[in-house]
């Protein structure tokens, strides 16, 4: 059955430095974005099912940047919630919500990036289970 969601296209994050942003998300993810508008917008293709990270120049944002850290907050499944943690503060991001239990599988934290940007990480087994009734998914 089809829903009037069907799914993540793309997350967007806005970065006034795009070139440091492009920088740092290559470094977190380990690749490079599969798509570039120079000074205005990178793209990587990120997941088990390649959803799309975009990084966008931040003149380009309808609200202002220094106000601090806005946008959705969507979170992304890890396998390893506290080295992911780890990670981020280790590159910069600032813990913006610490740890926390939701339900058992269930365990979530969040970072701001160093542009501003609210990151959402989640060790989520209902994610795990989803993609385990997917043909060709590990």
């Amino acid at each position: 059955m089809k829903t009037a969601l069907r799914g993540v296209a793309t997350v967007n994050y806005f970065a006034e430095d795009l070139e440091a942003a492009k920088a740092w998300y290559t470094e977190l993810l380990g690749i490079e974005p599969y798509f570039e508008v120079p000074g205005g917008y990178i793209e990587f293709r990120i997941g088990d099912y390649q959803q799309e990270l975009g990084i966008i120049q931040g003149s380009y944002a309808k609200h202002d940047l220094a106000a601090g850290p806005a946008g959705a907050m969507l979170l992304w499944h890890v396998d390893d919630l506290d080295a992911t943690i780890e990670r981020l503060l280790s590159m910069g991001a600032e813990e913006y919500e610490p740890r926390i239990e939701r339900g058992e599988g269930f365990t979530t934290a969040s970072v701001v990036d160093p542009f501003g940007n609210i990151m959402g990480v989640m060790y989520n087994q209902h994610y795990l289970d989803t993609l385990g009734g997917v043909p060709g998914a590990e």
